[in-house]
């Protein structure tokens, strides 16, 4: 029965086995691992007892125990008194599972058939060796470790310096934190205030825009009122203007005064002035003639700024008269009342001549300057007479007393025909 021989991991020599190992024949070891492959085949979860594999377990924990490694020499011999020791690297599992059984079993064939090496077999030397080694790598790391401690304890003291500054810092920091709050909590008190203002005026300006929002809706309704007014007033403007225009045109003396003759009687403003045998007329209408006569010569004497030396017209419809400008001043009447025949004829006739007197001197202002007026029926005032201009050449009297009406009703129309051509002239005179 041959010897098995292992090879050292770390000189790579050949190594025997123990005598004690040696008894272990090749046929006990097939017996071992046959019974072992044998029994693999049983039911999962069965245990071995009593058979192969226990003699295989304590054969491997001899091979555990007796082995032993000798240290290899400088030339890499193998000594004399070590050739037979080495030590099995490694771990035997003395678990009883089936697994673990199995796979101890085939190592240990695997092993004894030469099919598979030891895992790391040492001789004595190489063990040796390896042990100072592990000794020398032993202290450099209790080195390296009490400086790590050392260099952990010096960070750590630099670690807490710094943390300890950091905590001042921090500190501080938190102080002037705390005074900015104070600062900030102060202006928040400052801008509630600003902003409880803020919203007060917010509050009044809105007051004040609807406000103003009503005044301007009361303007602008105003406005439109003004507008509508305004239009209304461009309205009567241009009617007034439209009025205005037309009244330049119309001759005021002429709308005013309107004189025309019914044959030998002559009309003022539609009242006969004068009477005839055969033409009945009222005295009431004679008066009012003579009102009206009395207000046209006033009217024309105002138009050119003449004032009467001797008398004054006083026209007051059918009761005008004329009053004397003397030391004693006298009111002769240009009307007649057929009661008072016998008073009035005398006064009457007088008023007639006065007023022919107004007439004249009226003539005489008008005659003047460049556009002159010329009466187309001469006046004698002394002796109060109209004479005709026409192919007659006769002179009529305007006195009632010791005259005929023809007479005096011809010489009154004379007369209304000088008032004709007086009106034409006042009026083309002051147009232009």
């Amino acid at each position: 029965m041959s010897s098995i021989y292992f090879n050292c991991h770390g000189c790579r020599q050949p190594m025997k086995l123990d005598q004690s190992m040696g008894t272990l024949g090749l046929e006990t070891t097939q017996e071992s691992a046959a019974s072992t492959f044998t029994s693999a085949q049983q039911e999962p979860g069965e245990t071995l007892e009593g058979g192969p594999t226990s003699k295989v377990e304590k054969d491997s924990e001899k091979l555990q125990d007796g082995a032993s490694c000798s240290t290899l020499p400088g030339d890499g011999k193998m000594s004399r008194d070590s050739s037979n020791k080495f030590i099995l690297l490694g771990k035997f599992d003395s678990g009883r599972t089936l697994n673990n059984i199995q796979k101890t079993a085939r190592d240990i064939f695997d092993i004894l058939t030469g099919e598979k090496d030891m895992d790391n077999p040492l001789c004595e030397d190489c063990t040796d060796k390896l042990l100072e080694q592990v000794d020398t790598r032993l202290i450099i790391v209790e080195s390296e470790n009490q400086n790590y401690k050392y260099w952990m304890g010096r960070i750590h003291e630099e670690e807490m310096k710094t943390l300890q500054e950091e905590l001042e810092g921090l500190e501080l920091e938190e102080v002037r934190l705390i005074q900015e709050l104070k600062e900030v909590e102060k202006n928040q008190e400052r801008i509630a205030e600003d902003l409880e203002a803020a919203w007060t005026e917010t509050k009044m300006l809105d007051q004040q825009d609807e406000q103003y929002w009503r005044d301007y809706s009361n303007l602008q309704w105003q406005q439109l009122e003004l507008q509508d007014e305004l239009k209304s007033i461009k309205n009567q403007l241009r009617h007034a203007q439209i009025q205005w225009g037309r009244l330049k045109k119309t001759n005021a003396f002429s709308a005013t005064f309107e004189i025309r003759h019914d044959g030998p009687v002559g009309i003022i403003n539609g009242f006969r002035l004068g009477c005839l045998p055969t033409i009945s007329v009222s005295w009431k209408e004679i008066n009012m003639a003579w009102g009206q006569t009395a207000l046209l010569l006033l009217a024309l004497s105002n138009k050119i700024g003449l004032e009467f030396q001797r008398y004054q017209l006083v026209p007051c419809g059918n009761r005008s008269y004329l009053k004397s400008l003397t030391d004693d001043p006298v009111e002769l009447p240009l009307f007649y009342i057929a009661a008072q025949r016998t008073r009035l004829h005398v006064k009457f006739d007088q008023a007639m001549m006065a007023f022919l007197d107004c007439i004249q001197q009226f003539k005489e202002e008008a005659e003047k300057g460049k556009w002159g007026l010329c009466l187309p029926c001469r006046i004698h005032v002394e002796s109060g007479l109209m004479e005709d201009s026409g192919s007659s050449g006769e002179y009529y009297s305007i006195r009632t007393h010791l005259n005929t009406e023809e007479q005096w009703t011809k010489a009154l129309k004379l007369m209304l025909i000088n008032f004709k051509c007086s009106l034409a002239w006042v009026s083309l005179r002051y147009q232009e």
